[in-house]
Order: structure tokens, then sequence, then C-alpha cells
């Protein structure tokens, strides 16, 4: 597993979603690390990690492979920031070991059970269709950097291959297809029961400090999510951007700094 690990003082673990890497926190890890240590790893499949062809692509393998981590790097209580699949794999770890859970950073993800998945993205799981698409087109990629940042004067080309590089061929873009397939749409999925499992115990957390980012353009992570994250934490601060997309922070990053900081610094 490859991650990042920068700065120095308070530990804020940073986690992707997918297709991402770490490089979607670039700009926070920057801005971040002359006071805090910033941790943001590329899940197994993802980024500059491993991509082993035969493994267990699940949610409950991800939240293990982030609890080695953390053990591994000896950090004992930290600030933890989700986006995309970062949600239910750093949820599933928190609601683990809540009292290590100093705060909480969302950006449009769920960790629960909630609304319906977009059919373009329900057509990628679709036996043949998904892995000529994802693997051999490498079209989930592609397109979700097209589609997931609406500043899209920001997905300069060199951006876009940065996102793009470490999926450069059929066998590199595994964990890809390997999350959509694992999007618990009924019971009957691999990781149906563990989201509902982390839903029931949310409340562990309920009185953490949290601070909601959320790109209100977002296809996927309506603002329907949003509405299902306030609910269940009426306290969190929310920060909506109405202009920015999916990748909210690839959109917004320079107003979501100082929201940030000032977040860490009196909570």
């Amino acid at each position: 597993m490859h991650y990042v690990d920068e700065g120095l003082g308070e530990p804020v673990l940073l986690l992707h979603g997918n297709p991402t890497w770490s490089f979607y926190y670039r700009d926070l890890i920057k801005g971040l690390r002359d006071r805090y240590r910033v941790i943001a790893p590329d899940h197994i499949g993802c980024g500059l990690s491993d991509k082993p062809q035969q493994y267990p692509y699940t949610l409950a393998t991800h939240i293990d492979n982030l609890s080695r981590l953390v053990d591994s790097l000896g950090v004992s209580e930290l600030t933890l920031g989700v986006h995309d699949w970062g949600g239910p794999i750093g949820l599933g770890w928190a609601v683990r070991h809540p009292d290590r859970v100093r705060r909480l950073v969302v950006f449009n993800t769920a960790a629960f059970l909630e609304g319906t998945m977009p059919l373009r993205i329900r057509m990628c799981r679709w036996p043949i269709l998904g892995p000529v698409a994802v693997r051999g087109l490498n079209l989930f990629a592609r397109a979700a950097a097209r589609l997931a940042c609406a500043q899209r004067e920001r997905m300069t080309p060199d951006v876009k291959r940065a996102y793009l590089l470490p999926y450069n061929d059929f066998a590199n873009r595994v964990a890809i297809l390997r999350f959509v397939q694992d999007i618990p749409l009924k019971p009957s999925g691999a990781s149906y029961a563990l989201v509902q499992s982390i839903e029931q115990q949310l409340p562990l957390l309920r009185d953490k400090p949290m601070s909601i980012f959320w790109g209100m353009c977002d296809f996927v992570f309506t603002p329907q999510f949003l509405g299902a994250w306030t609910s269940r934490f009426p306290n969190a601060d929310v920060h909506r951007f109405p202009d920015a997309g999916h990748y909210v922070v690839q959109d917004a990053h320079e107003r979501i700094l100082p929201l940030l900081i000032s977040f860490l610094a009196r909570s």
C-alpha cells in the first residue's frame, strides 16, 4: 500500500474514492502539512499501490487494510477525512475504533444505504459490458475526469493525465471495476450487510466534531445524501458549494482549505 505521509503534528487521514487516488488531496496536503501530519493512502489496486489481479476487492478487505496501515504508523488518534468510497472504508474503520477518532471531515460520500445509483454507473456492473467499458476502454475513469469536475477548466490536460496515470492498462484498472461491482445496491450484494452495519453504528460517532464540504452539482451523491448526513449529524458544520461537483476538492480546494484549517483549530 502506497501512502503519502507529510508534516508533523496531529494526524489527519484523508481517504480517496474510485477512480481517484491520493493525488486528489494534493492541495489540501500542501496546505495542511506545515501544522499537521497528513496521511493519504492509495487503497490496494489504486494509485501507486500494488494492483493484484486475484484479490478480494471488497469493502471489508479495504477496511482491514486501513486498520493495518493506521496501526503500523503508530497513530493512536486522528482526524478522518473521507470522499466517495473513502466514506464506507473510513467510517467502517471509525465505528470499530470510535475512541481513536477526534474529528470527521466529509466530502461527497455516504456510509449508509441511501438513494439510487445512476444508470450510467449501473451499466458498468453488467456482465461483458462492464469489463469491456471499465477495464478495456477505461471509460469509467475517463468519464469521471470529465463529469465529476464542475469547473471544467481545472481539469487541464496535465491534471487529467495525473488522475489517469495509475490506470494505464487493463490489469491496472482491476480495482476500478471491483469497486463498481461492490456498490451495495441490494441485500444479496457482498458488502450490503456491512454497509448496513456501519450505518447502524454511526451513532457511536455522533458526538465527534464534523465538518461537511459538499459539491451540490454531484450527479451521484446528490443533495439527498447531504440531507442523510445532516439528519444523522445535526451539529455538523455544513459548507455547500453550488458550483462544485463530485470532485469537490478539485473544484473548490482554495475555498475549502481555510474553512478546514479553522475547523481543525477550533475543535
